[in-house]
């Protein structure tokens, strides 16, 4: 008899790796929850290792397609991190060069990962935010706007279009058509208007959940508080059915817990998605529940938040 072994599955560029990322099922966090499954979607398995990957290449690809985007201009943008990555990433392969503005304050590791790329970084005001880096992005853009492609990721169609045909059927289709319920958080909002948009167009009866930091100077890091920050063009309140506020501490702890229960390494904003999920879940019963992990904890490393843990725990004599 003889035996068949399969060739592995090649890809032609970094760009073939994006999406289709694993819906895992958090059984740990389901206990005490009255017959709720509860998923999250590994979006930290991108090559660029977030969510963002998505948008970024669809803004990308259709600059280019309406010729906003060729040879010679460099590609301007704000962003806290993530997306900036993305594109860095997606620049690095096609030759062109990049300029983010980012809050000062963002993680060393993202800074790292953005230089490592060969990215031309502008810092601005921590205490701004990411509304610092949009006013900074939007005065570079005016300065000399022939020289750059400005996609603003947070005005942009494209950004939320990437989830629409992308994100939103992966989800349909890894629960069977069988979810209840999608939690995730506002940032740019792309994730949320994308994935809800193509979910209720397959059913209408799906409840969509927003997420925000429930103060307007908080720690989690890509969120936005839309009533305390310029509002993305692309966000539309009406189409969440309820909006969750999560604390920064709130969304720390279940981060930590996440690393210790389920072995999964996730950024803060994950943490509050999931704590956001958690709040549905225990106000709801025989539901699927599925949020969205945007991002690894990699990044973070050296946030404070992760030795506040670990002091946590010595005092209780556990490792």
């Amino acid at each position: 008899m003889s035996s068949f072994v399969s060739e592995p599955r090649s890809f032609v560029s970094v760009i073939d790796l994006i999406g289709n990322t694993p819906l895992v099922r958090l059984t740990r966090f389901e206990k005490g929850l009255s017959k709720v499954k509860l998923y999250a979607k590994l979006e930290g398995k991108n090559p660029g290792g977030s969510v963002k990957d998505r948008p970024a290449v669809r803004m990308i690809t259709e600059g280019e397609r309406s010729g906003a985007l060729r040879p010679g201009k460099t590609i301007l943008d704000a962003t806290s991190g993530n997306t900036g990555i993305a594109y860095a990433m997606i620049a690095a392969l096609q030759r062109y060069p990049v300029k983010l503005c980012i809050p000062s304050n963002v993680s060393l590791e993202r800074k790292r990962i953005l230089r490592a790329y060969g990215a031309d970084l502008v810092m601005t005001n921590p205490l701004e935010g990411s509304d610092g880096a949009i006013r900074m992005a939007r005065q570079l853009y005016a300065e000399t706007p022939d020289v750059y492609f400005y996609p603003d990721q947070y005005n942009n169609d494209a950004n939320w279009r990437a989830h629409f045909e992308t994100t939103g059927p992966e989800i349909i289709e890894q629960t069977s058509g069988a979810l209840t319920h999608f939690v995730t958080g506002l940032g740019t909002s792309g994730t949320f208007m994308g994935v809800g948009r193509r979910l209720r167009e397959y059913d209408s009866s799906i409840r969509l959940i927003s997420m925000q930091p429930a103060e307007a100077l908080h720690g989690l890091e890509g969120l936005k508080q839309m009533e305390s920050a310029i509002v993305p063009g692309i966000y539309d309140p009406e189409l969440a059915d309820e909006n969750i506020q999560i604390g920064t501490e709130e969304a720390y702890e279940t981060t930590r817990r996440l690393a210790r229960e389920e072995g999964l390494l996730i950024g803060v904003s994950g943490g509050a998605n999931l704590a956001a999920a958690l709040r549905v879940a225990r106000e709801t019963s025989d539901a699927v529940i599925v949020t969205i992990f945007c991002d690894n904890g990699d990044k973070y490393l050296s946030e404070r938040f992760w030795d506040e843990s670990t002091k946590s725990s010595s005092s209780k004599g556990t490792l």
